[in-house]
């Protein structure tokens, strides 16, 4: 292992200390705990939901409703079950999955009622996220998996497909399209830890 290794394997032991420590002092409200955690994560979870979303306004709606359940559930927060930012960060994309079945509703609810579609023609900031090294590091493990694999995980993660929905969009067995998502998540995880 290369010098430059052990130093970034050290950065993120620290990281992860230092964010478990302000997820602690956030369940106790320390306000000021939670605006070093919201400085520390908010880049990266606004990256989460602005990839499943791509409205730049839904993604900021969207990453405020998150803090808000961050901050009324760090009591909650367990570091032997998941890294701090991997727990914010499944709360994130949920609370993006639901804010877009939601918006999907409303559309189709709109459109039995004969409402015209509004059409946003505003440039999307997804566009600069693709070009984040975050995003980079992303779209380059993505690019790894198997392309079955690949398509099942960003169509459940990114577009919010359940697994049923899947198996009928892809015309495979269900049982296949679960075990492409979690050997897929697994070499996905894999991959930007080793690229961290």
């Amino acid at each position: 292992m290369a010098n430059g290794d052990i130093d970034q394997q050290d950065a993120i032991k620290q990281r992860n200390q230092e964010l478990e420590a302000l997820l602690a002092a956030c369940a106790l409200n320390d306000r000021k705990a939670f605006a070093r955690l919201y400085r520390m994560t908010s880049a990266k979870l606004y990256g989460v939901v602005l990839r499943i979303l791509v409205r730049d306004e839904w993604a900021q709606d969207c990453l405020q409703d998150a803090y808000i359940k961050i901050w009324n559930n760090a009591d909650s927060y367990r570091a032997y079950l998941a890294a701090p930012l991997t727990w914010m960060s499944t709360i994130a994309r949920n609370q993006a999955l639901d804010l877009l079945r939601k918006r999907k509703r409303e559309v189709m609810e709109s459109d039995d009622k004969g409402f015209p579609e509004q059409v946003d023609d505003a440039p999307l900031p997804l566009d600069g996220l693709t070009n984040s090294d975050e995003g980079r590091r992303l779209e380059k493990c993505l690019g790894e998996l198997k392309e079955q694999q690949r398509q099942v995980v960003v169509l459940a993660y990114f577009k919010g497909l359940t697994h049923d929905e899947l198996a009928s969009h892809t015309d495979t067995p269900l049982g296949t399209v679960k075990t492409w998502i979690r050997r897929g998540l697994n070499q996905l995880r894999r991959c930007l830890e080793n690229d961290a």
